[in-house]
This record gives C-alpha cells, structure tokens and sequence, in this order.
C-alpha cells in the first residue's frame, strides 16, 4: 500500500519546511509559538483513558489579555511543573491544543493562516478566535485544585471555524460604516 501524495504546501521554502525542529535556532523555534496561550490552561488527566481535559483557568503568570507570560525567563522557576516545549517533547506530548505551531511543524502540516509567521500580525490569532483573550476565568491561585473539574471547558481543544479556513476573511478586523 502507497501512501497518497503529499499536498502542495505555498509554505515551502521556510525555515519550518526546510528545517527539523532541532537545526532550528533559538529565535526561529520561538517564533513557532503563535501566542495563543492555551498550552497555559490548567489541565486535568483522567487517569484510566489519558484523556485531557482543558479548563478555563490559567497559570499564575499568564496574562490573559496580552496572552503571554508574565516572567517568561523564570517561568520554571516560579511555575516548576511548567513544561518548557522541545523538539523532542512536542512530538509526544498529548496536550497541545490542535492548532498549536509546534505540534502542526512537528506533523509535517502547514501553519494556518492566522499564525503569525504567515500573517505578519500577532494579533490575527486573537481576530482568529483562537487565542484565550476573554475566555480565561480565573488563574490557578483563585481555584483549588479540587475544585478544576467544576472548570472544564471544550473550546481548547477546538478550532473556530475562521480559523480553518485557508486564508483570512476579507472582513475580519474591518469594520464598516452604516
């Protein structure tokens, strides 16, 4: 049995297409990151399946609105069960969000158009929907752990549908006069 042809990529050619995750350099492995923050949500396992679950509350040190992190330097420090992304790490790790610029390089796919390699903007993933501005309820110092079940949510494991479409919307961020 063959394997069906690789579909064409307009992103061949870049440094995420021409690159293992390893060549990179620092700034090009950082930049895979497209400021979404849902790597930033508390999480719950359920032992029995692996199953993750995401909620709505977020680390101590995200900034919700900006959507970055507070002491990123230090953030293992302050945060020690925070997980620094790796090369290696990316491939295997079972809980970065579907459309995360890590996992999707380290699958062979394509960037979406909103991430901010491709559209030169950081804030086309918050027009995109796909970042947690607006959506994170609390962090974890205002919720017991016990307590985060009451938290799930879906969204994080979902993509908004602008989001999968294969460029971005004429009318996204635009507004018109009435």
């Amino acid at each position: 049995m063959t394997a069906p042809p690789k579909r064409p990529s307009d992103q061949e050619g870049f440094f995420w297409k021409t690159k293992t995750l390893e060549e990179m350099s620092n700034a090009e492995w950082e930049s895979l990151c497209d400021g979404c923050a849902r790597c930033c949500l508390e999480k719950l396992e359920d032992e029995d399946t692996g199953k993750i679950y995401f909620t709505h509350i977020s680390c101590k040190l995200l900034d919700s609105g900006l959507c970055t992190c507070k002491d990123y330097p230090n953030r293992s420090d302050q945060v020690p069960d925070c997980v620094r992304l790796t090369p290696e790490n990316v491939r295997t790790l079972n809980w970065l969000p579907p459309s995360c610029g890590y996992r999707l390089v380290a699958e062979g796919r394509d960037l979406y158009w909103w991430h901010p390699l491709i559209s030169g903007d950081p804030n086309t993933v918050h027009e995109a929907g796909v970042s947690v501005r607006g959506r994170v309820e609390g962090t974890e110092l205002d919720v017991n752990d016990a307590d985060l079940e009451d938290h799930i949510v879906r969204w994080p494991a979902l993509l908004p549908k602008r989001a999968q479409l294969k460029k971005r919307p004429k009318m996204l961020g635009k507004t018109t006069k009435a």
